[in-house]
Order: structure tokens, then sequence, then C-alpha cells
């Protein structure tokens, strides 16, 4: 296997260019790296947000943690300085980016990622996650 078939296989697509999409990308990854109370996840929330940091960055928390304790097995995720995103990354945000307006294929594709047959709970997360970005003015992938 070469190196690029390798790659392209490990980490199918580019980070999306979108400002909400990437902060939620570093959080997810910093998160699950370094724990639910990364400093540098809490900054970056802060630096975006201003004094609104706290109900984004609490909703990552809770929705990394369900997702943990839900799922039947581990979540690829890449490290944060990676311009290429994991399958399971590219899943989880195109959830993100459907929930609020297709919740239906949203929760499928999510109990999909989990490699569950209900993520229902996880979803409610997601979509408030999903309604607190686009409340503080950056949308996922709207």
């Amino acid at each position: 296997m070469t190196v690029s078939t390798m790659l392209s296989t490990t980490l199918p697509a580019l980070q999306p260019e979108d400002a909400g999409a990437r902060l939620f990308l570093f959080g997810v990854r910093q998160i699950g790296m370094h724990g639910l109370h990364d400093a540098c996840a809490a900054h970056s929330f802060v630096t975006a947000f201003g004094k609104d940091f706290q109900r984004p960055l609490v909703l990552l928390r809770a929705l990394m943690q369900e997702m943990s304790a839900i799922s039947s097995g581990p979540i690829q995720i890449a490290p944060w300085c990676c311009p290429r995103i994991t399958g399971a990354e590219a899943a989880l945000l195109e959830v993100m980016a459907r929930v609020r307006t297709n919740p239906q294929s949203a929760a499928v594709l999510l109990a999909d990622m989990l490699g569950v047959r209900d993520a229902c709970g996880v979803l409610v997360t997601a979509h408030a996650l999903a309604n607190a970005f686009a409340d503080l003015a950056l949308p996922l992938g709207e």
C-alpha cells in the first residue's frame, strides 16, 4: 500500500473551510485527546464566542461524553493540527450540518457512526449544540 493510498483511506477528506465547523472539529479533537476539561478547547471557545462561550462548550463536552458512553467501539479522530479528517469526523460534521434541518437523516448517520441501533439521546445534545453555534453566529454547515 502506498503512502498516498494509506492517507486517503485513513483521512479521506480535507477539513472544512467553514469557521464554525473548524472550531467544532478543533473542540472535538482536543476533548477527544485530552479529556472533557481541556484548557485549549475552552480557550478557543472563549476566543470565538466571547462571554457566551459556556453554552456551546458545555454542550460539546456533553456530546463527547455521551458519544463515548454509547459508542460500540472507538471513534477515530485525528490530531488537532492535521489538515485532513477521519471518516468518523466527516460523519460527525455531516450530522451537525443536518441535525437542524433534517434530524431523521442525522439520527441514522449518527447511529451508524456510533455503531448502535438508536442514538436519539445523543442526537438531542447534537441538536442543542448546533443551535448554540447558530445562535452565536457560527452555524455548522448551513
